[in-house]
């Protein structure tokens, strides 16, 4: 049986996980759980940090969430209620009450869809789009900040490695990052 070493000088907080779970978990992959761990901890730092942010904005993750979505869907900024519930996976009703408070905070307005009167369309308005602008900088800055110990080849090699990862997974289900087409819309999930 392989003996369970310490982690070497110079290592991080997820080498010490590690090293604990594999007295627990002889058959660990410490290079599996070490990439696994690493993603999901910087997801969650990532995140973390953008939440601060929006707060100090006065915004609400599902705000940005439904702002971004009407932004990536190129100007004029509009997608039709099914549309944006699909590509968040939001439940229709949940969108609705959430489309009525950002039309409530001035950051969308519902307009008639200019195919079909009867139908309505959610559209970013300039405020919104304002709210949405002022967010990204400072998530740019975070995400260059977090990569600053990597040089450009490292940044580069990153890239790769992440895109045959995200490839593979994507391989066997829906983009990882759907595009505002609804063709791409991730099924729809209760919430």
């Amino acid at each position: 049986m392989e003996t369970t070493r310490e982690p070497a000088p110079g290592s991080d907080s997820i080498d010490r996980h590690i090293a604990r779970w594999r007295r627990e978990v002889p058959d660990l992959d410490p290079l599996v759980e070490g990439a696994v761990t690493r993603m999901q901890m910087l997801v969650q730092y990532l995140q973390g940090r953008k939440e601060a942010g929006l707060a100090r904005r006065r915004l609400k993750m599902w705000e940005y969430e439904i702002l971004w979505r009407l932004r990536s869907a190129g100007e004029p900024y509009r997608m039709t209620p099914t549309q944006l519930a699909e590509g968040l996976g939001t439940h229709p009703a949940t969108l609705t009450n959430r489309v009525d408070r950002l039309a409530k905070s001035g950051y969308v307005t519902r307009q008639p869809a200019p195919e079909d009167r009867r139908s309505l369309l959610v559209v970013l308005t300039d405020k919104g789009c304002d709210a949405w602008s002022s967010t990204i900088g400072e998530q740019m800055e975070t995400e260059r900040a977090l990569l600053a110990p990597l040089d450009e080849a490292e940044r580069e090699q990153l890239v790769v490695l992440l895109r045959k990862i995200a490839s593979a997974a994507e391989s066997d289900g829906p983009p990882l990052m759907p595009s505002p087409d609804r063709a791409d819309a991730p099924q729809r999930r209760n919430g």
